[in-house]
C-alpha cells in the first residue's frame, strides 16, 4: 500500500493579520509556523503564503471558515470565502476550509496556561489558531480514514 505524504498549510485569516500553521509530513501533527502582517494588497499577502507553501512543499491550504455559533455563512464567512477564491488562484494551491470557531478562545487560553503574557500573545495568537484550526482539520481526517477502513473490513 502506497501512502501519500504531503505537508498542509493552517491559516487563520484575519483583518490585520494571517496566522500560519504547518503540519508535519505525515499529517498527525500541526505547528505554529509564522504571523503575515497584512499589507495593503491582498494580492501581497497571497505571494507571501505562496512563498511560504513553496518552500515547505505543501499541497494543500486549509483556511479557517469563520461561521456564526449556529453555523451558518455571517458576514466574516462570506468575506473569507471571496478570499479564498483569490487565493487558490493567486497560488495554485487547492483550498480546503474547516470550522474555527472558538479557536482564538482556545489559543488564549493554551497561551495563558503556558504563562506567556497578554502583551506576547498578541504576536503569536494567529499562529496558534491557525496550528488549532489545522491540528483539529488533521484529525477529522485521520478519525474519518479510520472509520473507512474499520468499514471496509467488516
Amino acid at each position: 500500500m502506497i501512502r501519500i505524504i504531503l505537508r498542509v498549510l493552517g491559516i487563520d485569516i484575519g483583518s490585520k493579520k494571517i496566522g500560519i500553521a504547518i503540519s508535519n509530513q505525515e499529517m498527525t501533527l500541526a505547528t505554529p509556523l509564522t504571523v503575515v502582517h497584512r499589507s495593503s494588497q491582498t494580492s501581497e499577502d497571497h505571494e507571501t503564503i505562496k512563498a511560504i507553501a513553496h518552500e515547505w512543499e505543501v499541497e494543500l491550504l486549509v483556511v479557517g471558515m469563520p461561521l456564526s455559533l449556529d453555523g451558518s455563512l455571517g458576514a466574516s464567512a462570506e468575506n473569507v470565502l471571496k478570499e479564498i477564491k483569490h487565493l487558490e488562484r493567486n497560488t495554485g494551491i487547492p483550498v480546503d476550509t474547516f470550522d474555527e470557531r472558538f479557536t482564538t478562545t482556545t489559543a488564549k487560553q493554551i497561551l495563558h496556561d503556558q504563562g506567556v503574557s497578554e502583551k506576547e500573545q498578541k504576536n503569536v495568537i494567529d499562529q496558534v489558531a491557525a496550528s488549532i484550526i489545522l491540528q483539529t482539520w488533521l484529525d477529522h481526517k485521520i478519525s474519518a480514514s479510520a472509520s473507512l477502513k474499520e468499514a471496509a473490513s467488516d
